[in-house]
């Protein structure tokens, strides 16, 4: 799929970043090029000595928040993978406008400049904490889901589509809790924010897996939401450091007790197939009854939902040692 093709992904050297371009340039060694378009020249640095300066990797230093170097960053590029953005809860509640430019502004130039240098596919990652949010992270998600979903109308008689991927917590990527629990087991305590808290959970080869199964998949304007296992914060603590003491602190602003994928009042628009849903748009322009004919998927219940306490799949403790590399 991606052989004689040119990539681009923004945030390409964070965690997803890192592993999308491990798995493409070993998958697809007739790759055109692969871009990473990031802000952090020391970070480009060490990634490209990472790779060893790998020949159809190339390195554009620029924001999303800025229109002209996207300009410069997406001529003659075939996909695009977005996944720049703002995403500490904490940070974003604090630096509310500094979000908003990123996460918000920063999607509504990547839309606007696939479509003018004719950009063929475009997925943009989401998060959980976009369903039905209560965070301004959360919030601006959502409003990136959306902006990307409309961009198939945007797009006019231009044949750019784009998608959007929806998952949970991935396993250690940078400022999540593995590797904060990781830390914390050197003092002999772990803070835990409530007991009965529980998360989705995926690992970085997963949700690259996700994202390059959807170019296949997309038609252009759909949001993908993987089924995938939910863990307890309690196994989580005891899959890392059973040793240690636990303080229970509470729940901080910002936070959920559990996570939804998809909410009830999605469900009326909600397809599921055997190892995904998705959430159909809910535009004129989008033929419900023709995608299933053509696709396959069977609608879900009325008052159903895609919550990490309701899910039907459970990470055990065994598992989560495996995922994060813990014996």
């Amino acid at each position: 799929m991606l052989n004689n093709k040119t990539v681009l992904i923004t945030g390409g050297t964070g965690s997803f970043g890192k592993m999308f371009c491990k798995i493409v340039l070993n998958r697809y060694p007739e790759i055109n090029r692969l871009i990473v378009f990031s802000r952090d020249e020391l970070k480009q640095f060490e990634m490209a000595q990472q790779f060893q300066h790998h020949p159809k990797l190339r390195f554009f230093i620029g924001d999303v928040r800025d229109k002209e170097r996207l300009y410069r960053a997406m001529d003659g590029v075939d996909f695009v993978v977005h996944a720049a953005a703002l995403k500490q809860v904490p940070a974003a509640e604090y630096n509310p406008i500094e979000a908003i430019k990123t996460n918000i502004n920063g999607a509504e130039n990547v839309i606007n400049v696939a479509i003018d240098r004719g950009v063929k596919k475009v997925i943009a990652l989401s998060t959980d904490k976009a369903c039905n949010p209560i965070n301004l992270y959360g919030a601006t998600k959502l409003c990136s889901d959306k902006l990307f979903i409309a961009g198939n109308a945007y797009a006019g008689s231009k044949e750019t589509r784009f998608s959007v991927v929806r998952y949970g917590n991935v396993v250690g990527s940078r400022g999540s809790v593995v590797p904060f629990f990781l830390q914390c087991r050197e003092k002999g305590r772990i803070p835990v924010t409530d007991p009965r808290m529980t998360r989705f959970w995926i690992t970085l080869e997963q949700g690259v897996d996700f994202v390059l199964n959807n170019f296949k998949r997309m038609n252009g304007g759909e949001l993908f939401v993987p089924k995938i296992p939910s863990m307890n914060i309690m196994d989580l603590a005891r899959a890392i450091t059973p040793e240690c003491e636990i303080d229970i602190v509470g729940i901080r602003p910002g936070e959920k007790l559990h996570e939804y994928m998809i909410s009830t009042d999605d469900a009326r628009n909600t397809l599921e197939f055997e190892d995904y849903y998705i959430i159909q748009p809910d535009f004129v322009w989008w033929e419900k009854e023709k995608f299933i004919a053509k696709n396959g998927g069977k609608k879900v219940a009325e008052e159903f939902s895609y919550s990490s306490d309701a899910n039907d799949q459970w990470l055990t403790i065994e598992a989560l040692r495996k995922m994060i590399g813990e014996v």
